[in-house]
């Protein structure tokens, strides 16, 4: 273990170097933490996963982003993904936890993880549980972002990005300055082509079909706790940090 909390500090510049270590002394506190974020979209996982990794030194495991990065390291999994998504072809449940499987090994990922957008359906999850108790852990709390449908069409409908920052604005609840323009470049914003009222219901309906009973199938481990999604972010992320104290 200490050799991997020594690794890489040479790679820091003296200003980032203290922050590094500010970081890993704070951290070296926090106990470790293998969580997973399910809800539909617009319930708030995105904004309330930064915080959480912050507050508990995780790593954030978002699948399309592990697996576009696997692809272009051209790492023996990411050469099979190719393979399977040049075919047309889904990638498998088994690449996809093996995909898990490597990042967890990173050194941000020494106190744990946060999955967002995984398991999507319970066949997923069993397997993400057979590859954590090969290494002797397991998922610590699975945290629901519970919110009735119409409240997400009003919140997703209403979502305008900065492309080039990601930073995001809604039209009712965090309106821009100026209506259509970036506060801080003062360049367009754009709406995402998924976030319409047609291509939610159609998300939607494979979110209660596939995903709803991976929710069912942790809380027979116990281990889920819900969330009310549809309050200030806020106040929900006051409700994460009471589930995880």
């Amino acid at each position: 273990m200490a050799s991997s909390t020594a690794l890489n500090l040479e790679d820091f510049q003296s200003v980032d170097l203290m922050t590094e270590l500010l970081r890993r002394m704070k951290c070296s506190t926090k106990p470790d933490k293998r969580l997973i974020l399910v809800g539909p979209p617009g319930s708030g996982k995105g904004t309330q996963s930064p915080i959480i990794k912050d507050e508990y030194c995780l790593c954030h495991l978002a699948t399309g982003d592990m697996l576009r990065a696997a692809v272009a390291a051209k790492t023996p999994l990411g050469i099979k993904a190719k393979e399977a998504m040049d075919n047309g072809q889904l990638v498998s449940d088994d690449l996809v936890v093996g995909i898990i499987d490597e990042a967890i090994n990173k050194p941000s990922c020494q106190k744990g993880f946060i999955l967002d957008g995984f398991p999507r359906t319970v066949v997923q999850a069993e397997k993400l549980d057979e590859m954590l108790e090969s290494r002797g852990v397991k998922v610590d709390k699975v945290l629901n972002f519970a919110i009735d449908d119409a409240i997400l069409e009003e919140r997703i409908t209403g979502r305008w990005i900065h492309p080039s920052s990601g930073r995001s604005y809604h039209s009712k609840f965090a309106p821009p300055k100026v209506p259509g323009v970036d506060d801080v470049t003062g360049e367009p914003l754009i709406q995402r082509k998924d976030d319409t009222a047609a291509v939610l219901k159609s998300r939607l309906e494979a979110f209660h079909k596939q995903t709803e009973p991976v929710i069912d199938y942790y809380k027979k481990k116990n281990i889920v706790a819900n969330l009310h999604a549809e309050k200030h972010p806020q106040d929900v992320t006051a409700e994460v940090q009471k589930v995880l104290s």
